[in-house]
């Protein structure tokens, strides 16, 4: 009888640990977070630029604004952490839109510099699948990519 019970005991503890090991937690991006020196200068930047609505700051911690990305998705601006903060252009954030050309235009309007990947100003990059991209600074620094979408279909690399 006792193993019988221990046999059961440990066939139910490898089950449980078998389906451990097979939880998928799909995850999804939520939000992106940035230290802001001057939370209202970004904010309105933010929503000029991009036309980004402002949303209820869920945390109601002064010092920090949301606004939305659409889809759920989130941008939150934080000025209470007084460090400076130092990006590459490595270190971007991405939007897409498929009216590209016009976006261009719009930062020119606005008297937005923006560059290529390389640096060269007014510049567009031309990237092997076809996909469009330029790229530019907000008033902390931060370097944003805009582009015109995917040219092919995204393939996950093994």
């Amino acid at each position: 009888m006792k193993k019988v019970i221990l046999v059961l005991t440990v066939v139910v503890f490898a089950t449980m640990l078998k389906a451990q090991d097979s939880i998928a937690f799909n995850f999804t991006f939520n939000h992106m977070a940035l230290s802001v020196k001057d939370l209202d200068a970004s904010v309105v930047f933010y929503k000029k630029v991009f036309q980004l609505t402002e949303i209820t700051n869920r945390s109601k911690i002064e010092g920090i604004r949301w606004l939305s990305l659409s889809e759920g998705k989130e941008l939150h601006l934080i000025s209470i952490i007084k460090e400076n903060v130092t990006a590459n252009k490595a270190l971007h954030l991405a939007f897409t839109t498929q009216n590209f050309d016009a976006f261009v235009s719009g930062l020119k309007t606005m008297n937005i510099a923006y560059c290529d990947w390389p640096g060269t100003a007014h510049a567009i990059t031309k990237r092997a699948d076809g996909v469009k991209q330029i790229y530019f600074q907000d008033p902390d620094g931060y370097w944003i990519e805009v582009n015109n979408g995917y040219a092919g279909v995204s393939q996950l690399v093994k």
